[in-house]
C-alpha cells in the first residue's frame, strides 16, 4: 500500500479510474432531464428536416454534457496505460452503473414513509415518491441500450486511438484523441438510439437516423472543442510524473511491455 500510494503512475490511474466511474454515473442519472441546447445560448431552437423528419432541434440529455469527458479520459489513460486499462475502467464503469440502477430499482420498490410523499408540496412537487421514480426509474431498455453504447464506443475508440498512435507516433496526440472520438461517437450515437427506442419503442429508422445525427452533430463539435483541453492535460501529466517517466509509461502503452506501469521508478 505504501508502494501504491507513492507511486505517482498508480495514484494517476487510480485518480483517472474513480472520476472515470463517477463521471459515468453522475451521466447516467442527469440523463433523465432533456435540455434544449439552443435555449441554453439564448437561441432559437433550430428547425432542421433530416431523413423525412421535420422540426428538428438540439434538444439533448443532460448527460450529453458529460460523456465527452468520458472519451477525454479515455484517451489519456490510453495514452499511458494502453488499452487494456481502457478496458479495464470501463467494465469497472459498467458494473458499477449496473450496480447503481439495481439500487435504483430496489429503492424505488420500498413503500415510502407516509409523511414523506406530500413534504415537498410547498414546493409544487405534489407527490415525492412519483418525483423519485420519474427521476430514477429509467426504462430497461434505454439502461440496456445506454451500457451497450457506452462499452461498443469505448473498445472502438481504444483500437481507432492505438491505429493512429502507430502513423504518429509520439506526437500529435491532439490528432489520434480526436480522430478516435470522432469515429467511437457514431457508433455510440446510433447504438443507444437503435436499442433504447428502436428495440424498446416504435421509433422507424428515419427518426433513428435523424435524431442520431442531430445527436452526432454534437458530440462531434465537442471532440474538436475539447482538443485544446487534451493538450493541456498532457502536459500537465508529463510535468508532473517527469518527462522519462511519462515516455517509459507511452512506450509501455504501446506494447513494448506487459503493463502500462509496470517497471516505472517510485516517485512521491
Amino acid at each position: 500500500m505504501y508502494h501504491i500510494l507513492n507511486n505517482k503512475p498508480a495514484k494517476l490511474f487510480i485518480g483517472f479510474t474513480a472520476f472515470f466511474v463517477a463521471n459515468a454515473l453522475i451521466a447516467e442519472c442527469i440523463g433523465t432531464k432533456i435540455f434544449s441546447l439552443e435555449k441554453l445560448f439564448g437561441l432559437t431552437p433550430s428547425n432542421i428536416t433530416l431523413f423525412g423528419q421535420s422540426g428538428l432541434s438540439f434538444n439533448l440529455t443532460c448527460g450529453v454534457l458529460l460523456w465527452p469527458l468520458e472519451f477525454v479520459m479515455t484517451d489519456l489513460v490510453n495514452e499511458y496505460f494502453g488499452p487494456k486499462a481502457v478496458k479495464r475502467i470501463s467494465y469497472t464503469a459498467i458494473i458499477l452503473i449496473s450496480y447503481a440502477f439495481i439500487m435504483f430499482y430496489a429503492s424505488i420498490h420500498i413503500p415510502p414513509a407516509d409523511f414523506w410523499i406530500t413534504t415537498s408540496q410547498t414546493k409544487g412537487i405534489d407527490n415525492m415518491q412519483t418525483a423519485f421514480n420519474g427521476i430514477f426509474g429509467q426504462g430497461l431498455w434505454i439502461i440496456l441500450g445506454s451500457l451497450t453504447a457506452f462499452l461498443v464506443s469505448q473498445l472502438v475508440d481504444v483500437t481507432v486511438f492505438h491505429r493512429i498512435k502507430r502513423i504518429t507516433g509520439e506526437k500529435k496526440i491532439w490528432l489520434r484523441a480526436t480522430g478516435s472520438t470522432v469515429v467511437s461517437q457514431i457508433v455510440d450515437s446510433f447504438i443507444v438510439l437503435t436499442i433504447a427506442f428502436k428495440f424498446g419503442s416504435t421509433w422507424t429508422w428515419p427518426m433513428i437516423f435523424a435524431v442520431g445525427t442531430m445527436n452526432y452533430i454534437y458530440k462531434f463539435i465537442m471532440a474538436i472543442v475539447l482538443t485544446p483541453v487534451i493538450v493541456l492535460v498532457e502536459k500537465r501529466i508529463e510535468k508532473y510524473l517527469g518527462h522519462e517517466t511519462a515516455m517509459q509509461m507511452k512506450k509501455a502503452a504501446m506494447g513494448r511491455s506487459t503493463d502500462g506501469f509496470e517497471n516505472i521508478p517510485t516517485a512521491g
